[in-house]
């Protein structure tokens, strides 16, 4: 059993909030289990003797955690970091459930099956975890005293392991369900994802429907195009069919597009081209236990915090075919009057996007912004 420490919130009048010591709960040396019933099995001796309350912190003094997602992986994440303690076991546990050794094909490749859906998801979900273990070696007080987590689409797995919503091993089956589904929606009809950087007098939507009209023209029955991140002032992802995509970078300078670069992903997450995987990743949510996050955890469907375990499998679900709302979720996480000091936030997996954005939304906030490096290469 894994035991990093966990925070927790002020006690409420209707539920008595509790620290909890297990991170990622449910990791053993059993056979590889096939499913979330096996997963769950492993968690039936866990540990929930060291609980106490602790008041609620002031914000200047407490942590937030950012967890990257799809995008941010690249061969050599996670060198140096199987000195941490339960890293290994980590890994041990993914190759029982992914059925393939997934440490090797992150510290070697090759880099075009890294970069596949199907392999590039869990491979973010468990090294952004495995970061999280790095963190709390080196700096404990920033995993007891944080108040909040937010995940860019896959990145929201990890951020509710992390909160206690749910156990690494069954969240880890589920990201593995949900990205081979998410990679048989792409490979059904050509398609993709653009970021694009605009002027202040772009309209993304209206764009949008002109590359739709465009498709039309082509004969593409039901076209779609339209923004799928939203990812800081001015920056947002659009995805769609190809056609659409081609017709908004060739006409990107009379649509007020300062630049246009194509994503290395393999379908247009986030549209409605995704609606395939929606029933897979449901009937799969259905047979996880889900629980109310013990920390904010913020939905990229609305930028919102989680309510309750219902929420949490209803968003996930109709994240996959709605827009991120990064920046608007980063409103909210450090929305605050002036005078008040930000906490520490800390981007906690591979690359340093996440960063970025903050950098563009919040610059106060991002002054105290720290990325835990995957590949420990100072050691």
């Amino acid at each position: 059993m894994f035991s990093s420490a966990i925070r927790c919130l002020s006690p409420t009048p209707k539920r008595r909030l509790q620290c909890v010591f297990s991170l990622v709960r449910g990791l053993s040396s059993e056979q590889p289990s096939s499913g979330p019933d096996e997963a769950r099995n492993t968690t039936a001796n866990e540990d929930t003797s060291a609980i106490k309350l602790r008041p609620r912190k002031d914000p200047s003094h407490c942590s937030v955690l950012l967890f990257p997602g799809q995008g941010s992986q690249f061969v050599g994440m996670g060198r140096g970091l199987l000195k941490y303690p339960n890293v290994s076991e980590m890994f041990t546990a993914a190759q029982r459930i992914l059925g393939y050794d997934l440490l090797s094909l992150c510290l070697e490749g090759p880099e075009e099956e890294l970069m596949k859906t199907v392999h590039c998801q869990p491979a973010v979900f468990v090294i952004s975890l495995a970061a999280v273990e790095k963190l709390n070696y080196l700096n404990p007080k920033a995993i007891e005293t944080c108040v909040a987590a937010a995940g860019f689409s896959v990145g929201e797995f990890a951020a509710l392991v992390f909160s206690g919503s749910m156990t690494f091993e069954e969240a880890l089956y589920v990201v593995k369900v949900r990205a081979e589904a998410m990679q048989k929606a792409s490979e059904m009809v050509p398609s993709g994802m653009l970021s694009v950087i605009g002027k202040p007098q772009a309209q993304y939507k209206f764009a949008c429907l002109q590359a739709r009209e465009h498709c039309k023209t082509l004969g593409i029955d039901n076209p779609v195009c339209s923004v799928a991140n939203y990812l800081f002032p001015d920056a947002r992802v659009i995805a769609g069919h190809q056609q659409a995509l081609d017709f908004l970078q060739k006409n990107s300078r009379q649509l007020n597009f300062m630049r246009t670069k194509v994503l290395s992903v393999s379908g247009a997450f986030h549209t409605e081209l995704m609606e395939f995987a929606l029933a897979p990743l449901r009937e799969v949510l259905r047979q996880v236990e889900v629980r109310r996050p013990e920390i904010n955890v913020y939905s990229n469907v609305d930028g919102k915090r989680y309510m309750n375990e219902t929420h949490v499998r209803k968003q996930l679900v109709k994240q996959l075919v709605s827009p991120v709302k990064w920046e608007q979720t980063l409103h909210e996480i450090y929305e605050r009057t002036q005078g008040h000091l930000f906490p520490d936030t800390y981007e906690v997996g591979p690359g340093k996007q996440l960063g970025a954005t903050l950098q563009k939304c919040n610059r106060k906030a991002f002054k105290t912004y720290t990325q835990m490096d995957v590949t420990d290469l100072e050691n």
